[in-house]
């Protein structure tokens, strides 16, 4: 009960309303002492003016009045010259004089605490203003004894009403709380556990009734969590089900790749020149294609394995990138251009490398042939004292804003129709696995630039730096072509 938010809430109901009736109590007391003080000094303003009246009174008379006004003395001055007063023997000497006249309510207050701290019997002097303009001033003597008893019987009954004003107000609240908050709340709980049964049916999605705006806005926030987490797990079922596809169609595509390699070795013995040109690239083709096969039923069973960085001429696989893809761009109006510092080698797996720039520049060139318009795509390099920088340049027509922001996810950063983004992601991943960076430099109708980053440290796969900064456009280190990789597939 304590632990639960009603049993808390009771709790802090009841504490806070207790408060109020503290500080309430306070100035209820204060208020008790001068009212009861008034009443004396009331009394006693008409006890003299029966004297007034009267010229002289008896000294049994002059007794019984004091004692109905349950005074010792009075002084009643009505002008400067004149004071009427009764007086009877005081039992012991005056222990403090109050005057109510000009008192401030703290002053009130902390004469009203001392009053009710103080148990011993007291002779104490009030002086106050005569009621209905009676006179300059009132002074009495009394005991403060019975104004003690008075504050103390009229504390008892505040605390009493508060006690019980802080019983129902509790209780009221309480179940208010539990009608208005507790109910929805616990209705969200339970569909929160209904959901988490099953996240796969979206019929157990929570559908928003609350009428309290926060708890309206929380219920539809659950939804847009449940709903993304479903159409997350759903994606997750798909891919599973697709890696086990593509699993299967790799390793049936390994073993027919190694007998078409086994046929393209017997073109090596032929005698037309073309051919024998040709043959090496071909068989380098199929087999990187069956260490991809092999690579991706590595993935399928997690065991994907790590790069194999050694120095390797960037010039070289650059070339190898650019000669496959020119011979792909067939009748497009393509132009490639190099720009690598001769002699630039770089730290890298050599494999992965033209993996990453080859997706680079495939997905170039597949932008530019799917405008239409004659277009570049340019490669360069350069190096500072902390990494080198391979960038992918081209004149397409840039990346649409749903690639842009989803750049690096498989299966939702295509930028053409058809198009997967499984050839961005796969870069990223081998070029976060090498310790750098892929970055998109820029992406507008006048086309895109990728940048690779890789560092130079010498520990292997070290994580990349983000405080580098890509080299600023326009710089004279600045490769020669601009353009834009038409980013994912």
């Amino acid at each position: 009960m304590l632990n639960s938010l009603s049993g808390r809430f009771l709790i802090l109901t009841a504490a806070f309303v207790m408060l109020a009736e503290v500080l309430i109590f306070v100035p209820s007391v204060a208020r008790s002492r001068v009212n009861y003080l008034e009443l004396r000094l009331e009394a006693a303003q008409i006890a003299s003016l029966a004297l007034l009246a009267a010229d002289s009174l008896d000294e049994s008379l002059e007794q019984e009045l004091l004692d109905n006004a349950g005074v010792y003395n009075v002084v009643l001055r009505r002008d400067e010259m004149r004071q009427l007063a009764l007086s009877s023997p005081i039992p012991e000497p005056i222990y403090a004089t109050y005057d109510l006249r000009d008192a401030s309510a703290m002053t009130l207050i902390r004469d009203a605490l001392a009053t009710l701290a103080d148990s011993e019997d007291r002779i104490i002097r009030v002086i106050g203003s005569p009621v209905q303009k009676g006179g300059i001033l009132i002074e009495v003597t009394l005991d403060q004894a019975p104004l003690r008893r008075a504050m103390i019987e009229d504390g008892v009954r505040v605390l009493t009403l508060s006690a019980v004003i802080t019983i129902l107000t509790a209780a009221l609240l309480f179940f208010a709380v539990r009608v208005l908050l507790l109910r929805p709340i616990d209705r969200v709980v339970g569909h929160m556990r209904a959901y988490a049964a099953a996240p796969e049916d979206a019929r157990r999605i929570i559908a928003p009734t609350a009428s309290v705006t926060e708890l309206r806005e929380a219920e539809e926030a659950l939804r847009s969590m449940q709903t993304q987490l479903t159409g997350a797990l759903r994606q997750r079922a798909r891919l599973a089900q697709l890696g086990s596809a593509v699993a299967k169609i790799s390793h049936d595509l390994r073993n027919i790749l190694a007998s078409a390699q086994l046929f393209v070795d017997r073109l090596e013995e032929t005698e037309d020149p073309l051919v024998r040109r040709m043959a090496p690239k071909i068989v380098a083709s199929l087999s990187r294609a069956i260490s991809l096969c092999e690579s991706t039923l590595a993935f399928g069973r997690v065991e994907e394995p790590p790069p194999r960085l050694t120095r390797v001429p960037l010039a070289a696989i650059v070339a190898e990138v650019v000669d496959g893809e020119r011979l792909a761009a067939g009748e497009a109006d393509i132009s490639f251009s190099e720009n690598i510092p001769a002699g630039m080698t770089v730290r890298a797996d050599g494999e992965q490398l033209y993996r990453v720039i080859l997706n680079l520049v495939r997905n170039a060139r597949q932008a530019i042939a799917a405008s239409g318009k004659p277009g570049e795509i340019g490669l360069s390099a350069e190096e500072d004292d902390e990494a080198w920088w391979i960038f992918v340049t081209d004149t397409g027509p840039g990346l649409p804003p749903r690639a842009r922001e989803h750049l690096f996810q498989a299966f939702q950063g295509g930028a053409t129709k058809g198009g997967t983004g499984l050839g961005l992601a796969i870069a990223n991943e081998i070029i976060q696995g090498h310790g750098g960076q892929l970055q998109l430099r820029r992406s507008d109708p006048s086309g895109t630039q990728f940048a690779i980053r890789l560092p130079k440290e010498d520990v292997h796969l070290a994580p990349p730096n983000p405080a580098v900064a890509l080299p600023e456009e326009g710089s004279e280190e600045e490769p020669l072509h601009r353009g834009s990789s038409e980013a994912a597939e």
